[in-house]
């Protein structure tokens, strides 16, 4: 299909307007959510195993980086199906990564950049590894908060130097072993929290059993995720989705058995261009759409059913249709709050308002998500409120602009979705996409047949 780019200045990237409707076919990479719990479980177990469509992005990369300082083999392979173990889904020429546990070890330095799963989910491995681990990141990753993680880790026994400041940078000087136990948190700010004391908790001595003591948690689905793959592993969790006590995981003690995933694409990341269909009123298939997932990305089929759009899953893959309307929607997003972004994009060129709620946590993520979001759609002409846990959109005629990024993946490609129906816009920092979505410019040009 037609589009048209102006001229700007370098540093921004105009973001393609589109002439006309999508008709596409999109291959999304792996999901990050997915690779990075693969690899933390790969990297405890107890024997060799294999991740196949691993996603290679920043942040699993950073996540591979990080278990290499402390002592795990990782080697990254172009496979064919020969090499796959019997029953392993993998089409012949995937990349897979085999990973090959080793005893842990200092001292290491541990740089996470800005990814929340780094940050959080690597602290724990660290207290089963022998010396000190120092974490570091992005200016930004101080301001994340992590006193969830190591709160509760020092109460199940790590020794942890962080001059009190319950964030980045600190160190964790690694026994060698960790005791485990019961251990109550609020996890109220991130469902991360949760997801790091589950995934090392079988090498913990006696377990764990994790207590969230906040008034809500965000993001449920990441930690049936968690559940779901420490199950495939061999570990024993009780959990309150299967009669367990409300807010209570147990998981016991054992051994993380080797395996050979194939890893799902990231239904996240095919957000933008199930938007672009429902904003152009085209056609995108998604292939390797999964018929049952934890991924949050799950929930667009409805939700962006109900803003206009039509879904199948066939086949070929989810074939998502646009109407050539789009329409408001009053919706709780606590459970896939990472939607926002694109589901506030598409909002703002809607027919009526929209109420997007139950998101006050995305204040703390890469960057303060709703109030970039009501900033930016504003400086384009919108009407944009932002409420105690979430936005309220009115729909008005946009104009082209710059579209800050602030360092955010899921903001440049919100901003991305609006310059497909709004000419002129311009996205400072694209290669932010590069976070979780890889080429992700080149995949929206191929996308609009550029």
């Amino acid at each position: 299909m037609a589009m048209t780019e102006s001229s700007v200045h370098p540093a921004l990237w105009p973001a393609p307007y589109a002439t006309g409707a999508v008709e596409a076919t999109v291959t999304v990479p792996g999901s990050k959510s997915v690779t990075n719990r693969a690899l933390v479980l790969a990297a405890l177990a107890a024997e060799p195993g294999w991740l196949r469509r691993p996603l290679r992005s920043r942040d699993t990369l950073l996540m591979a980086a990080a278990l290499r300082a402390l002592g795990v083999g990782i080697e990254e392979t172009v496979s064919s199906s020969s090499a796959a173990a019997p029953g392993a889904e993998l089409s012949e020429g995937g990349e897979a990564w085999r990973v090959i546990p080793s005893g842990l070890h200092g001292p290491a330095t541990v740089d996470v950049g800005n990814a929340g799963t780094v940050m959080r989910f690597l602290p724990p491995v660290a207290a089963l590894a022998d010396g000190p681990i120092r974490f570091d990141g992005d200016p930004r990753s101080y301001e994340r908060p992590l006193n969830g993680v190591i709160d509760a880790l020092r109460v199940l026994g790590a020794r942890i130097d962080d001059d009190g400041r319950g964030s980045l940078p600190m160190t964790v000087h690694g026994g060698g072993a960790l005791d485990g136990g019961t251990v109550e948190i609020d996890a109220s700010s991130s469902s991360q929290f949760v997801s790091a004391l589950l995934l090392s908790a079988p090498r913990f001595n006696q377990g764990v059993e994790v207590r969230h003591t906040g008034r809500t948690l965000p993001s449920m689905p990441h930690i049936r995720m968690t559940v779901d793959m420490l199950r495939a592993v061999g570990a024993q969790v009780d959990e309150p989705e299967t009669g367990g006590e409300p807010n209570v995981w147990r998981v016991s003690p054992s051994a993380v058995l080797g395996r050979d995933l194939t890893i799902e694409p990231d239904l996240s990341n095919a957000q933008p261009f199930l938007a672009a269909a429902l904003v152009t009123g085209g056609r995108v298939v998604i292939p390797d759409w999964p018929e049952r997932t934890t991924q949050p990305g799950d929930a667009l089929r409805e939700i962006f059913t109900e803003m206009g759009g039509s879904c199948e899953l066939t086949d070929a893959g989810l074939v998502f249709t646009g109407s050539g309307r789009i329409h408001g929607i009053d919706v709780d997003l606590s459970e896939v709050g990472e939607l926002t972004p694109g589901i506030a994009a598409v909002a703002a060129l809607a027919d009526s308002p929209s109420t997007l709620r139950g998101v006050a946590h995305l204040r703390l993520h890469e960057t303060d998500r709703l109030a970039a979001l009501t900033k930016e759609i504003n400086e384009l002409g919108g009407d944009v409120t932002e409420t105690e846990d979430g936005l309220h959109i009115r729909p008005r005629r946009l104009h082209g602009g710059v579209f800050h990024t602030y360092d955010d993946h899921r903001m440049a490609t919100a901003g991305t979705v609006i310059g497909l129906a709004v000419e002129g816009v311009q996205i400072e920092n694209v290669a932010t996409t590069g976070k979780t979505l890889p080429d992700f410019p080149q995949m929206w040009a191929e996308m609009l047949g550029v």
